[in-house]
């Protein structure tokens, strides 16, 4: 796939401060990413840096193949932007709002076919006409939504995009992000892991300033951790000696009667599945269950920064 956000030996000082400290990761179109990190991680500077909203200190940012130092309005055309705060004008109507939207970003399709085409996608052309003050704050997200569409861009980076809405309207922003998702590559930063693990293909954990953890999110839960749970016909003894040398061997208990579970914590995260039930079975040892460890995305957060605290604005 092709790659549409390049950040490369990114860093960024404030006076002696180094908040983000030489990170480097891709992005392919139509990826939908969660950008995760702790208070203080790094994580608003990088992406107010992708935005053009700061400098950096030295490192390169390319969207789309544009450098946002050299081609800073080429990038700023391909990005929509939904800070945690919406930028609403809240005397406006909604079309009024978007209207003017438009013009600011000096977008060159049909005007009213463009700003009708951007309700229908978030589905607020019901409330096209109210003023924007009037409306639930479901329906406001859903208008801040509508204006980082205007002007179609590629890219979609949204901060916070469900924060302070109710169980129901969460659920219908999320909806209206995957369906964009669909044609669109976005950046999400939430600090809700369920909101990551429900639409996020990928996830980005900065911690420090730097790179805690990339990858998918079935690689960060299960697979490629190395761990792995058997429940055997056996002794725990047995099992230990058969896979001496392989890793750490945890007795985890007896869940039924003339059995014994056993964690395996290999020495690498390449994928043993077939090793070791190969190895139990030429031992003799009937297998009655064998899976891969898997964490929650909470628990790979954790590991990652050693946090319990998600929330990551600076």
């Amino acid at each position: 796939m092709e790659t549409v956000i390049e950040i490369k030996d990114l860093v960024k000082k404030y006076g002696e401060n180094e908040a983000v400290k030489g990170i480097s990761f891709e992005i392919k179109r139509g990826e939908v990413v969660g950008f995760l990190g702790p208070n203080g991680a790094g994580k608003s500077t990088t992406m107010n840096i992708l935005t053009g909203y700061l400098s950096s200190t030295s490192g390169e940012v390319k969207v789309c193949g544009y450098s946002i130092l050299e081609n800073p309005n080429e990038v700023k055309k391909r990005i929509g932007y939904l800070p945690e705060q919406p930028p609403l004008y809240f005397d406006m109507t909604v079309y009024e709002y978007l209207s003017f939207v438009y013009d600011l970003k000096g977008v060159k399709e049909d005007k009213q076919a463009h700003i009708t085409e951007v309700m229908e996608i978030v589905d607020i052309e019901k409330v096209s006409g109210r003023l924007i003050k009037n409306l639930s704050k479901g329906y406001k997200q859903r208008v801040g939504l509508a204006q980082a569409l205007i002007g179609s861009p590629e890219v979609l980076i949204l901060d916070e995009p469900t924060v302070g809405l109710d169980p129901g309207q969460i659920i219908e922003i999320r909806s209206v992000i995957k369906k964009l998702g669909e044609k669109r590559t976005i950046i999400l930063s939430t600090h809700i892991l369920q909101e990551v693990a429900a639409i996020c293909d990928r996830v980005i954990i900065i911690n420090n300033g730097q790179i805690a953890a990339m990858d998918t999110l079935e690689n960060l839960s299960g697979a490629g951790t190395g761990e792995y749970l058997i429940r055997a016909r056996s002794s725990f003894s047995k099992i230990k000696d058969i896979f001496a040398g392989m890793g750490r061997i945890e007795n985890m208990g007896h869940a039924e009667s003339g059995t014994v579970d056993v964690k395996i914590t290999t020495d690498t995260v390449a994928d043993k599945r077939a090793q070791i039930i190969n190895t139990l079975v030429s031992n003799g040892v009937d297998v009655l269950m064998f899976r891969p460890v898997e964490h929650t995305l909470e628990e790979v957060f954790i590991k990652a920064t050693g946090s319990a605290e998600t929330e990551a604005s600076e």
